[in-house]
């Protein structure tokens, strides 16, 4: 995934983890999920260290200090870097009663653990979804925003008669640069409303569908009314997206990167707070008229074929929006538009997919899951309404589920494959019958374990059994999606085989990774002070505080060559900068900085994914 924005590299402040001068070389750190685990669930942490102490005793203490288990750790599972020569596995599964505590080290090595909870699963995932649901409020643009921590303003109100461009042209090295001028060729139209999609202003459709698919499928399961609210925030701008009269999709609303020689500036190259834009007295040829009026771009000619990721992403997110609605006639409505760009999908000589422009800041080529997620999303919706068309729709769910386990193009549950949460849905379906269904039950499952078996694999090589690759992008993501597909496998099986698996790759996102941090904004004793989010920056407190991105998931680690053309504070931005440079292994790097959005950068799809992952687990 590709997402645009400034990045620097840094080595100030001081280790995370530890109260010594930065100057001192700590013996050890012990990193675990600094939310916390549930009862019943395993209980893992690790032990990363100068050198390897195989057989050092560890305790365990409540709140007030009391011991509550003693333990002993393995060989260890390998070195970090080349200060870092050893983590080992710290299991204290056995602590099954709630309480606040920490572990503790002392001997052979001389480390301590943040303090974690041990409690019920909804008492510990249940805030979670709602601090993620705030993440999303804090995204929300045009008129019907929540002020919230930051104080956010109405902001973008002009997209209510945007003006809509020809897709736009692009050439350079990272593929972004403007290659002609932008060309209007109709509107007025009304995109007002949505979300942000990261760090930065811009709207696509592609990623909002995704993240609605998330959302709608944790409140149709038990939701609560902020995130039923957020729900029909998301779905009443994809409701304006998508023109079921003229069979038009806008795709995007905003562009990133600006053109000097053809002179104006997009997106990226002013840091503001949103509520400015609308400020401008800008006209037609002026260097920022593109961030006052921004250009809307279609999918697509009107009448012409969808994209059909786009197709079936949207197309599940509107059969949500039915399925939840209580209101017949409003349910009905939504399931036709689901419908319609569900019957508009282009499925033969797809050619390159519609994600964004330019294609390379998401550079997605897997559709026959969004298609299958539309279907079943649509033959659920169909059921509940009790329309005849569900037929039809669950074997159409079959075809492109048959079609997506065939194929050489799979992936795990992240922002680029929605195939878990398409097959867990399509599953259920299955075992109320559908006549000539073309996959079966256990084909179904069989690629759950696929996904999940990846994830094993990987996991197996880390010392810190993480399952994604820290040198690559989404790693926060991805690991929330493991998570959240070891539930859902569990969900439609019974089956506990990956459980703590799915666990571990929760508390990995959750602070118990080399670097001790979690990848939640305000979730855990120590998360990220310095997002790559320019409204955050400006009326938040810079280097933490209380007017913070609440609930925002962040990329994470990623691979140190992601950080190599680092750049300047922006102009205008609050500087805000943490080193974690000493905990940097095995070809990755972690900056908590305003400048890294290769780590620091939150985003919808992201935060989504653990929205999920949280409401599974509880």
């Amino acid at each position: 995934m590709l997402r645009r924005g400034s990045v620097a590299v840094v080595t100030l402040c001081c280790l995370a983890g530890t109260a010594t001068p930065a100057t001192a070389v700590p013996a050890g750190f012990v990193r675990v999920d600094q939310v916390g685990y549930a009862t019943s669930e395993a209980k893992i942490g690790y032990l990363l260290g100068t050198e390897a102490v195989s057989g050092a005793s560890f305790t365990v203490v409540d709140a007030a200090g009391r011991t509550v288990y003693s333990g002993k750790v393995g060989d260890s599972l390998g070195g970090w870097n080349d200060t870092y020569t050893a983590v080992h596995q710290v299991d204290f599964s056995k602590i099954s009663r709630p309480g606040t505590y920490r572990v503790k080290f002392s001997g052979k090595i001389a480390a301590e653990s943040p303090s974690f909870k041990v409690d019920r699963a909804a008492a510990l995932f249940q805030p979670l979804v709602r601090a993620t649901t705030e993440f999303f409020q804090a995204q929300r643009d045009g008129r019907n925003v929540i002020p919230g921590r930051l104080d956010r303003k109405q902001a973008h109100l002009t997209d209510a008669k945007a003006t809509v461009y020809a897709e736009p042209k692009f050439k350079g090295e990272g593929g972004d640069e403007p290659a002609e001028p932008l060309k209007p060729i109709g509107g007025p139209v009304d995109v007002e409303g949505g979300w942000f999609d990261a760090g930065d202003f811009v709207k696509f459709t592609s990623n909002t569908a995704y993240s609605l698919a998330e959302l709608g499928y944790v409140q149709r399961e038990g939701g609560n009314p902020q995130l039923h609210a957020e729900f029909e925030h998301g779905l009443d701008w994809l409701d304006k997206a998508w023109d079921a009269r003229t069979k038009t999709l806008y795709a995007q609303v905003g562009i990133g990167t600006g053109s000097a020689e053809f002179g104006f500036v997009g997106d990226h190259d002013v840091w503001r707070l949103p509520e400015a834009d609308d400020k401008l007295n800008v006209k037609p040829g002026d260097l920022e008229y593109f961030i006052k009026y921004r250009p809307v771009f279609p999918a697509g000619p009107a009448g012409s074929a969808v994209s059909p990721n786009l197709a079936g992403r949207v197309a599940a997110a509107f059969a949500l929006g039915a399925q939840l609605e209580r209101d017949p006639r409003q349910a009905r409505r939504y399931l036709e538009e689901a419908a319609s760009i569900f019957a508009a999908a282009k499925t033969t000589d797809v050619g390159e997919l519609v994600t964004a422009f330019p294609h390379a800041y998401y550079p997605e080529s897997s559709w026959l899951d969004d298609m299958e997620l539309g279907a079943t999303q649509l033959a659920l919706a169909a059921r509940k309404l009790g329309d005849h068309r569900y037929f039809g729709w669950a074997r159409q769910a079959t075809h492109w589920a048959g079609q997506y386990i065939a194929s050489t193009d799979k992936d795990t549950l992240n922002l680029y494959d929605t195939s878990a949460l398409a097959h867990a849905e399509l599953i259920g379906l299955l075992r109320r019958g559908v006549h000539g269904a073309e996959v079966t039950e256990r084909q179904l499952i069989d690629d759950l374990k696929r996904q999940l078996n990846q994830g094993v694999q990987g996991a197996a090589a880390s010392p810190f059994r993480t399952a994604v690759d820290i040198t690559n992008f989404d790693a926060a993501s991805k690991s929330f999606g493991f998570a959240a597909t070891a539930r859902l496998y569990r969900a439609v099986t019974g089956d506990r085989t990956y459980d703590a698996f799915g666990v571990q790759q929760r508390n990995f996102a959750l602070g118990s990774n080399a670097w001790g941090i979690s990848l939640v904004v305000g979730a855990g004793s120590n998360s990220p002070k310095c997002p790559h989010h320019q409204a955050a920056n400006l009326a938040g407190d810079p280097n933490g505080g209380k007017r913070v991105l609440y609930g925002a998931v962040i990329n994470g680690p990623n691979g140190a060559s992601n950080f190599e053309h680092i750049g300047d504070m922006p102009p205008g931005a609050i500087p805000c900068s943490n080193s974690y440079q000493a905990f940097d292994g095995k070809g990755s790097r972690f900056f908590d900085d305003l400048r890294s959005w290769p780590s620091s950068e939150p985003a919808i799809d992201f935060t989504s994914t653990a929205l999920l992952a949280f409401g599974l687990s509880s």
